[in-house]
């Protein structure tokens, strides 16, 4: 049995020593205290266990926990976490998982696991729940299609409020959760939709168009999900129709899901930023995030050559003056920081559709201006501190020039890579960094090692 990490929660996420408890019912094979301690946490916190103990603790937990897991906490998982659960699943205990999961949710389950995982939780549901999942698994990735769940409550919109209520009473199959009724024309295409609060507040006479709220707007099924995710925050939905081709309600979204593909996109930018590509959590294997952080690893070892090679140039500089090989690292790496910062807000606005070809230009001046001006301030410190620690007024004055070059070019490259790279249909997210690293090098070596040669040799 591996040690366990003592967690200590003040408010929120898991309690305190509430891992050890649980991987000492398992050593014990107590499924009672077992029951006891995992029955009153919430799915999400679950998964979160799951995801701090190691695989053997894992095997062993849910060969004690019969019947525990459900198709909430498989929700929450990661997708490398998700497959190696399922397999330790039987399909009794699988088709009691996934049973009681709206479409959206079975969807999300199995768009990424394998084929014979995908057909494992497909024959443990109904026919029309398992013909609605293959339908919405049709659509291209990351869409609207995969986004939506088909179960949708929709009402004639000539329907009054009376009828509406009457009707929704009388059904037995509605959704666990949902926050609007969607009114249809003859023709199944939605002309608005009405929420649940004014539907029971208004008289039953009432007819349901007049009560159809403004925010209405509906989405494609091919539509891409960052799209969508982008107009519930942007407008402040909390649900929305999906059409297909000719405009025939087929699913709806809501605002739930919606906020899971922005969490994950902007999870995403974090990490490719970073140079790390893909989804990463701390259940992967060595050799998975092997793979995906070294192909950005090698583009920087380029980069860096190429850096070195700027610096080989002036050789002879450095050997004549060894104070420059001193100082030349704060200019890179004052440079390189100002880049960063500069990079993250382009990239972020970006990603948020704030930065566009109307305000770029203002960006970017300003950018270039803040540059200057924290470059002019801290030129000045600089070059007092090379004039004190050398005892050399001109030193101090290289160092000032290279360190207001090397931060403007830093606003700059910080500001326009970025752009460019999205104009030309590269994820900024993911390339910038190595680019604007890469500026911020070479320009701070060529200035700082070039001025040194003009002025002091």
């Amino acid at each position: 049995m591996s040690e366990a990490i003592e967690i200590v929660e003040d408010d929120e996420g898991l309690p305190k020593n509430l891992v050890a408890e649980v991987l000492e019912a398992v050593a014990e094979l107590n499924a009672l205290a077992l029951d006891a301690l995992l029955d009153p946490l919430h799915p999400a916190d679950i998964a979160d266990l799951m995801e701090q103990i190691d695989q053997r603790d894992r095997t062993a937990l849910l060969g004690l926990w019969k019947g525990g897991m459900d198709g909430d906490i498989l929700s929450e998982l990661g997708d490398d976490l998700r497959e190696e659960v399922i397999d330790t699943l039987g399909p009794v205990e699988l088709a009691d998982a996934v049973r009681d999961l709206e479409s959206d949710d079975v969807v999300d389950l199995v768009e990424d696991l394998g084929t014979d995982q995908q057909e494992q939780i497909l024959d443990a549901l109904d026919a029309g729940d398992r013909v609605a999942v293959e339908k919405a698994l049709a659509y291209p990735e990351e869409s609207a299609g995969r986004l939506m769940q088909v179960e949708v409550v929709r009402a004639p919109s000539h329907w009054t409020v009376g009828e509406t209520i009457d009707f929704l009473r009388a059904s037995d199959d509605l959704p666990e959760h949902f926050y609007h009724v969607v009114l249809v024309d003859p023709r199944m295409k939605p002309v608005g939709y009405v929420t649940l609060g004014r539907l029971l507040g208004t008289p039953r006479p009432i007819h349901m168009t007049e009560l159809m709220e403004p925010s209405f707007r509906t989405f494609r099924v091919d539509q891409d999900e960052e799209d969508v995710a982008y107009a519930f925050n942007q407008y402040h939905l909390i649900s929305a129709p999906v059409v297909d081709e000719d405009d025939r309600l087929v699913g709806v979204i809501t605002i739930d899901d919606a906020m899971i593909v922005l969490d994950e996109e902007h999870e995403e930018d974090i990490l490719r930023l970073a140079g790390v590509d893909g989804e990463s959590s701390l259940t992967d294997k060595v050799i998975a995030t092997t793979k995906r952080r070294f192909p950005w690893l090698a583009v920087n070892l380029v980069t860096a050559i190429f850096a070195s090679l700027v610096i080989s140039m002036f050789e002879e500089v450095i050997a004549g003056l060894v104070a420059l090989a001193v100082l030349m690292p704060i200019v890179a790496s004052m440079g390189g920081n100002a880049g960063t910062q500069s990079l993250t807000v382009a990239v972020r606005s970006i990603a948020t559709k704030d930065l566009t070809g109307a305000n770029v230009w203002r960006v970017i001046r300003r950018e270039v201006l803040v540059g200057l001006v924290n470059g002019a301030i801290f030129a000045v410190v600089m070059g007092l501190v090379g004039y004190v620690w050398f005892g050399q007024p001109m030193l101090g004055v290289v160092i000032a020039m290279a360190m207001v070059i090397n931060m403007v070019v830093a606003g700059l490259a910080g500001t326009a890579i970025p752009v460019v790279l999205e104009k030309f249909g590269v994820d900024p997210a993911l390339a910038s960094g190595a680019f604007v690293t890469t500026v911020t090098d070479v320009v701070g070596f060529f200035a700082f090692l070039g001025l040194a040669a003009v002025m002091l040799l």
